[in-house]
């Protein structure tokens, strides 16, 4: 059985950090009904690859959801939305503040309405403070969490993650937030509010810089290959850094393309054989009792020397074949893996994580699989929705409208704008 049948979610969210939220809890068995507006979630035709089908950052969100459109703007669309409330456990949105509450239906209604349903929302900077009524965007919560402050080398501007910790970052968060509100719900007969920032929630992953932030009013931070000093105040960017008690870092292997990087972690534990292992061919052959790399303290201090033996070493070797080398001796380290690394990965693959989806009208395409493993009940991913593919199917099945009553919504324009009138 699916660790969430019988779970019903009203999923009025859309781009993408709603949707990676929604998205993860129908692939644990949720049934998530896609609540969209006749023009359909703005994503669908955003970066479009293949005329005239959904755009991949629409379908790689949205999958295992159905879609049901509805008018908001109608009163007969409002029915059908206070008809699918009762029947749900969770509704999520992601508006701008405000918008749900314009069209009658602030968390107190809601609750109302349906005292056991829990309600997930998630804004930018929340819906309290100074900040409450800005816009934001995935970079700009980055930027306003702390982590492009932290994320660059000294000399140069902060930059942005390649990963979307602003967007899908606050989804997990969400999830996290509703599993939890649905089962106090469960036992107590009363749904609550859940919200989650994006600011809040990218601070939140960057707790270690916060970790550092702290330790400055009371030390340097050794660790870094960077200066520090106490007092310093903000916490600086050091490149590739580790930012934990080892040092770790990228160096260069052939034939030195843009990823041709392993990452290396120099453990304690493992400088001794890491270092007669590649002392003899940088030059040191001394170099595991050479006193300026001997101890942790000393190679915290002389860490520069440590990575460029490190990258002398790895100048004849690709990084697959340092990594041959280096596992061996239990060194931490990993491969700079590129999308395409990634996409054609024999572990990926056999993980379940590059998944092949068909798609009735883009054809066969890609989706990053499920991260969560369940053992009883392992995810079967599906496509994503045409635009009110489902709304059919949702208003009979879940409401129990018959074909008499969707007909006459039809027509009042309860699931599509209404016809233009002639002038």
């Amino acid at each position: 059985m699916e660790a969430l049948k019988g779970v019903r979610i009203l999923d009025m969210t859309h781009v993408q950090a709603g949707p990676t939220c929604s998205q993860l809890l129908a692939w644990m068995g949720a049934d998530v009904i896609k609540f969209e507006n006749p023009q359909g979630d703005a994503t669908r035709g955003q970066l479009r690859d293949v005329p005239n089908a959904d755009s991949l950052y629409f379908t790689m969100l949205n999958c295992n959801k159905r879609s049901i459109t509805v008018n908001m703007k109608s009163a007969e669309g409002k029915t059908v939305f206070v008809d699918l409330l009762k029947k749900c456990h969770i509704i999520m949105e992601n508006f701008g503040p405000g918008v749900l509450d314009r069209f009658g239906f602030t968390w107190e209604k809601i609750h109302e309405l349906n005292p056991k349903i829990v309600m997930g929302s998630i804004k930018g900077f929340g819906s309290s403070g100074p900040y409450s009524d800005f816009k934001a965007y995935e970079n700009v919560a980055q930027a306003m969490g702390g982590a492009m402050s932290t994320t660059g080398v000294p000399d140069g501007p902060p930059f942005v993650t390649g990963a979307q910790i602003g967007d899908s970052g606050t989804g997990l968060h969400l999830a996290i937030g509703l599993l939890a509100a649905l089962h106090q719900a469960n036992r107590s007969g009363q749904g609550q509010y859940v919200e989650v920032a994006m600011m809040d929630g990218v601070m939140n992953l960057c707790r270690v810089k916060f970790r550092d932030h702290q330790r400055l009013t009371r030390q340097s931070l050794a660790e870094y290959s960077v200066p520090t000093y106490q007092g310093m105040g903000e916490v600086p960017r050091a490149g590739n850094d580790s930012g934990g008690g080892q040092l770790g870092n990228a160096v260069h292997c052939k034939p030195h393309g843009a990823n041709d990087w392993l990452y290396v972690v120099v453990q304690e534990a493992v400088w001794e054989g890491l270092a007669k292992r590649i002392g003899p061919e940088v030059g040191v052959p001394d170099l595991a009792t050479d006193p300026r790399v001997a101890s942790i303290s000393e190679r915290r201090k002389n860490q520069q020397l440590v990575w460029t033996l490190l990258n002398k070493f790895a100048e004849k070797y690709t990084k697959r074949e340092l990594m041959a080398i280096l596992n061996p001796l239990d060194v931490p380290c990993g491969p700079i893996m590129s999308t395409e690394d990634l996409a054609t990965d024999e572990h990926v693959r056999g993980r379940d994580m590059w998944v092949e989806l068909d798609h009735p009208k883009r054809g066969k395409w890609y989706n990053v699989g499920m991260p969560i493993k369940l053992s009883a009940s392992p995810a079967v991913i599906t496509r994503s929705p045409l635009l009110g593919e489902h709304t059919d199917e949702v208003l009979k099945q879940v409401l129990g409208y018959d074909d008499s009553k969707i007909n006459a919504l039809k027509g009042a324009g309860a699931f599509s704008a209404p016809p233009k009138k002639a002038a």
